[in-house]
């Protein structure tokens, strides 16, 4: 049966800290696959693995060294084979992630490149350095340092924008192209119905040339020939099954780019994922910074995509979580008093907008940040990369510490908190302890104590995917930004044939007096996190610490 990927929600799994059953500390796929009747219990049509292929792990998984195999920590071919067997019993789907800018250097295709095959040299992007010998331009690798690792035996360099272990493909080279063209058929081939491109918006270089701002990015983000590519991916590949959906991960994005990457007729993507409103706590582009959250910069981007890309038939795909990012109730909400209304009211503003809502594990049952007290507790290569480059900037230990706590990709990869015992039920293993520390707060927060309440924040998550399915105006419906300047509210209107759907929210922890409030006659309450909403009588609505409501006309 076709699924209507507007009306479909998404589960995002990070397999490593998911579930355990072999004991070993880190999660597997069979793991994923003991849980599926929880996931159904949530609603969700979609289920997105991060990578499992073989790998050597330098990026969790998205350093890929085998396409076609399984890595053994997470289990075998015949584990992923009953996997979507088993999801496809209970109407679940399953959608790959697939790194395509880069390989590892393990891979088959750097090592014989790395022994002087020409056909595989053209696989990547070797260049001679300057004549002073440095490095052929001054772009900085994502993960800090130079973007270009110098090898000896060539005299040559190769670029990296990632991990030194992360070498770049060229999609230059037609045989790159068909060699992952073929491995997208292959998982085809598997009954996968969807693939999720990791920041496959990179894969164009434009030229190699000093940037005068340092970082190199304009010379490969959205790239001249990025369109063509996956067009013709799309031709040679998944598009061959109108069954199919794909997401595309842009990074630093355009969007006008994104009108056509996810153009309702352009040939290209379902739908794509865009971070800008994810660095609203940033300075600027800076990452590695405290600053505090800039609500109004976030409606005005949350709102400018929505409106700009329904105006071009394009498609967005609606989130705060994933496992890249800092967990949305400790980043925009409340982690104490007002932890469950918060984390409600934040679900609340995703799955009413115009998107595919993502939801990343955990974040249904409301998981918190790390409460990680010591350097040594994290794992994440960017995060222990930049805890010594901010003191190589002049920080303290201290000071840098306290930016990792924050911004730190660890934040959402601690193991999924199941319920109140050992681990909190990540894994069977009494002597093997996770591959990274479970947050303490397990006893508190888990999945098994909120489906036993009816008032939690897993059951609302429930309700709101079931509404999405069950009303067309949020699915299909306009967007119109209301209170757009309001210092606390976030909220619009969804309207579609007769249809009009208002949400609101109060995004701080105390009470509020919406004024010039829209008017509610005829409308019905219809969701929200307190027990009702209160109006003054002079047009104002008067909104609780985090509240969100829903009124259905």
């Amino acid at each position: 049966m076709k699924k209507d990927f507007r009306k479909s929600t998404v589960y995002q799994i990070y397999p490593k800290s998911f579930c355990d059953t072999d004991g070993d500390g880190l999660g597997d796929l069979k793991g994923v696959t003991s849980k599926l009747d929880y996931i159904r219990e949530l609603g969700v049509d979609y289920i997105w693995l991060t990578p499992f292929f073989v790998s050597p792990q330098n990026d969790n998984g998205y350093d890929v060294e085998d396409y076609y195999s399984i890595d053994p920590r997470y289990g075998t071919m015949a584990d992923v084979e009953e996997l979507i067997k088993e999801a496809d019993k209970r109407g679940i789907r399953l959608m790959f992630d697939m790194v395509f800018n880069h390989v590892s250097t393990r891979h088959e295709w750097f090592r014989k490149a790395m022994e002087g095959d020409p056909y595989y040299k053209e696989f990547f992007f070797f260049r001679k350095g300057k004549p002073d010998g440095s490095a052929p331009t001054n772009w900085e690798s994502k993960f800090g340092g130079s973007a270009w690792e110098y090898v000896e035996k060539f005299d040559e360099y190769y670029l990296h924008l990632f991990d030194v272990t992360q070498a770049d493909l060229n999609w230059e080279n037609e045989n790159v192209r068909k060699e992952v063209q073929n491995i997208v058929r292959f998982w085809m081939d598997k009954g996968v119905k969807g693939f999720r491109f990791d920041v496959v918006n990179l894969i164009s270089k434009s030229c190699f040339e000093d940037d005068e701002t340092g970082d190199g990015r304009k010379y490969y983000t959205d790239g001249p020939k990025i369109h063509q590519y996956l067009r013709e991916l799309h031709d040679m590949s998944f598009g061959q099954d109108a069954d199919i959906v794909t997401v595309g991960e842009m990074s630093s994005t355009s969007i006008e780019n994104c009108y056509q990457y996810a153009g309702q007729d352009t040939g290209e993507l379902s739908m794509v994922f865009s971070f800008h409103h994810l660095k609203v706590d940033f300075m600027g582009n800076e990452k590695w910074v405290l600053v505090p959250a800039d609500f109004q910069k976030l409606k005005d981007i949350i709102f400018e995509w929505q409106t700009k890309m329904a105006e071009h038939n394009a498609w967005n795909a609606v989130f705060w979580c994933n496992h890249d990012q800092p967990r949305v109730v400790s980043r925009f909400g409340d982690e104490g008093k007002y932890w469950k209304e918060s984390a409600k009211m934040l679900a609340t503003v995703i799955h009413c907008l115009r998107g595919t809502p993502y939801i990343y594990q955990g974040e249904e049952i409301g998981m918190t940040n790390t409460d990680f007290t010591d350097i040594s507790q994290f794992r994440d290569v960017e995060s222990l990369n930049y805890y010594r480059i901010l003191q190589e900037k002049g920080l303290s230990a201290g000071d840098a510490f306290r930016i990792i706590q924050v911004h730190s990709r660890d934040n959402g990869r601690t193991p999924m908190q199941w319920d109140d015992s050992a681990y909190a039920g990540f894994t069977s293993g009494e002597k093997n302890e996770p591959w990274i520390a479970v947050n303490g707060n397990y006893r508190k927060i888990n999945a098994a104590e909120q489906m036993k309440d009816k008032d939690s924040v897993f059951h609302y998550y429930r309700k709101l995917i079931a509404l999405r399915k069950e009303l067309d105006v949020i699915s299909s419906g306009s967007v119109e930004p209301l209170a757009q300047k309001d210092p606390s509210v976030f909220a619009y209107r969804r309207s579609c044939e007769g249809h009009d759907l208002i949400v609101a929210a109060n995004f701080y922890g105390k009470e509020y007096l919406w004024k010039g409030a829209p008017d509610l006659s005829g409308y019905s309450r219809i969701l929200g996190n307190y027990a009702g909403t209160q109006a003054d009588g002079d047009g104002n609505i008067v909104m609780k610490p985090y509240e969100a409501a829903v009124w259905y006309r």
